[in-house]
């Protein structure tokens, strides 16, 4: 897998949708979904496209256990943030008040772990990361 391909792509997707949920809430005048366009735009675009300039810039390995780990939950963790605050804030779906706030907590608890791996791995890796390389 190409790990900055994957995620320049995926934080493309998290770009558009935040444009559009911005987009729609200046042309509705309506701010429901500030909290989620906020989250989709700093966690799902720049925080992913971060992470994929990182390791582009730095020669992390491929087979790294951290990097993988570290990709896949930044991944799902977004994924789940964003969703479960959209179900938290929004409640499309009625009487699913606790689903939502396990959703809402599960999705930030991962990608809290992805950050807790981030932090790691530029320690564990360290000798990967240099102006030299």
């Amino acid at each position: 897998m190409d790990r900055t391909r994957f995620l320049v792509r995926v934080s493309a997707i998290y770009a558009l949708i935040g444009a559009f949920i911005g987009s729609h809430m200046a042309g509705a005048g309506g701010y429901e979904f500030r909290a989620v366009h906020a989250h989709i735009l700093v966690v799902g675009w720049l925080s992913l496209f971060a992470f994929a300039i990182y390791y582009k810039v730095f020669s992390i390995p491929k087979k790294s256990v951290l990097a993988t780990t570290q990709i896949w939950t930044a991944f799902i963790g977004s994924i789940g943030l964003t969703a479960g605050m959209w179900l938290y804030y929004v409640k499309p779906f009625g009487g699913m008040d606790t689903f939502n706030l396990i959703f809402f907590i599960v999705g930030g608890s991962i990608l809290m772990l992805s950050f807790i791996v981030f932090a790691i791995m530029t320690f564990v890796q360290g000798n990967y990361i240099s102006e030299d390389n």
